[in-house]
């Protein structure tokens, strides 16, 4: 793949997107990851008002330190980023103390969904008082292979400039416009969770054997595939099964015509 005209031309397509929406400019929420990494820098290099926002929900600190130092990259590279901090720590106790009745495993999922959805509030705030748009950050295995984003989380966007590109290709482009190394060696983790688990750890399989499956064309069809390779479709197909709902249009009642 020829990564620097397709990065080149993500960057117009952000521009044309702006011009044509009449909006200011962009906000992304960065969180330490590659795929924010990425968005944040193909954003800076529109020229157009970039505004990087961090929010720490119980983060480690690596992840910490490394959404601040890509941060501060951009900002030594490009003269149109700005950056606030919001910590989002006691907001989130808040809301925890006030709804949580459990400790089983939806309880878990639903508070670690909370944490997206309350940076996705934070970021439409600062992009209405703006008039900036959201830009999201997902990548094509995410977004269409497996669904693994939180729904009305930061799956709640306004454009989405990297939902095209496999994680390798997010790696590519990012190494072809300078990421700093700290960001592209950092394992992928989705940082919803208290024990810094990785996304490897709660899918099951990598990014690389993900997008191995998707070119298969294979969900729902493990026969012929074994060991590894059959474990993989198996995956691929159960997360996209039951992420579905992410996916597709949001179903709509249609009164028949006779009704009316």
């Amino acid at each position: 793949m020829k990564y620097d005209i397709i990065a080149d031309n993500i960057i117009q397509w952000l521009k044309d997107y702006s011009k044509k929406s009449k909006t200011n400019g962009f906000v992304v929420g960065i969180s330490g990851g590659i795929d924010s990494a990425l968005t944040s820098t193909l954003c800076a290099n529109t020229g157009l008002p970039t505004l990087c926002i961090d929010m720490p929900i119980l983060q480690s600190k690596n992840e910490v330190n490394r959404a601040s130092n890509h941060i501060k990259w951009l900002q030594k590279n490009f003269n149109n980023i700005s950056h606030k901090s919001i910590d989002l720590n006691n907001v989130f106790s808040s809301f925890k103390s006030a709804v949580e009745k459990n400790n089983d495993q939806n309880n878990f999922l639903s508070l670690a969904n909370s944490r997206s959805r309350l940076r996705m509030t934070t970021l439409y705030y600062f992009a209405g008082i703006n008039n900036y748009l959201v830009v999201g950050t997902g990548n094509k295995v995410e977004d269409f292979g497996i669904g693994f984003y939180t729904k009305y989380g930061d799956g709640g966007v306004d454009i989405s400039p990297i939902a095209d590109l496999n994680k390798t290709d997010v790696f590519e482009i990012s190494k072809t416009l300078g990421v700093i190394d700290e960001i592209i060696k950092a394992k992928p983790t989705d940082g919803l969770w208290d024990d810094g688990r990785t996304d490897e750890d709660q899918i099951g399989a990598t990014y690389k054997e993900l997008e191995w499956a998707m070119k298969q064309k294979v969900l729902n069809k493990s026969v012929g595939f074994t060991g590894r390779e059959k474990k993989v479709i198996e995956i691929l197909t159960k997360f996209n099964q039951q992420n579905l709902h992410k996916m597709i249009p949001i179903p709509i009642y249609k009164i028949p015509e006779e009704l009316k």
